[in-house]
């Protein structure tokens, strides 16, 4: 892979239609505590890239994204595992995991107003029904193959216990590498 996509950037630099809402900056998240203190979403250069294809498509259709988590410092994963350490749903800290790398997102459709639109669970529901083969409502399951089929076709992979998660497909070719979001601001 080409070295200047190594490194991170700010998804809202490349595309500032997508929404930021970090979750983890706020209490706005199922520990009910900050965990981080950044606001800025950043992931590597080339999943920056991807993201803004899938944004492109999602657009195309008269939705936005709407990113709750990316680029998550190993502290912070470390925090979340104390928190709730099942690694069914919140990974060990591991800087070689794909948060920890850069390379994932957690991400949901708006419209273009930024309302987000009916999914098949909240964010973080760690019940079944957040899994991606699980039956979904019809509305939900409308609004969730528009992202899927935009995430996948831009070269990212679904997280198969939540619905929100994606990994670019790369995801292997990138090392760790750990990065201060601040400074991307």
């Amino acid at each position: 892979m080409q070295t200047e996509l190594m490194g991170f950037t700010n998804v809202q630099k490349l595309d500032p239609t997508i929404i930021v809402d970090l979750r983890y900056a706020t209490t706005n998240n199922f520990t009910h505590q900050v965990v981080y203190d950044f606001t800025t979403a950043i992931v590597r250069t080339g999943t920056a890239q991807k993201l803004a294809r899938a944004s492109e498509l999602v657009r195309s259709h008269g939705y936005r994204l709407k990113i709750w988590d990316a680029y998550r410092p190993v502290s912070a994963q470390k925090r979340l595992f104390e928190v709730y350490p099942d690694p069914e749903f919140v990974a060990k800290p591991d800087p070689n995991f794909s948060h920890q790398k850069g390379v994932t997102l957690d991400l949901t459709l708006t419209d273009m107003a930024g309302k987000e639109c009916p999914m098949p669970t909240a964010f973080d529901d760690f019940s079944a029904a957040a899994h991606r083969d699980a039956p979904r409502k019809s509305l939900a399951d409308h609004y969730y193959q528009i992202l899927d089929d935009a995430m996948t076709a831009a070269g990212f992979v679904g997280y198969e216990n939540e619905w929100w998660d994606y990994r670019d497909a790369a995801m292997d070719q990138y090392g760790p590498l750990a990065a201060d979001p601040n400074d991307y601001a």
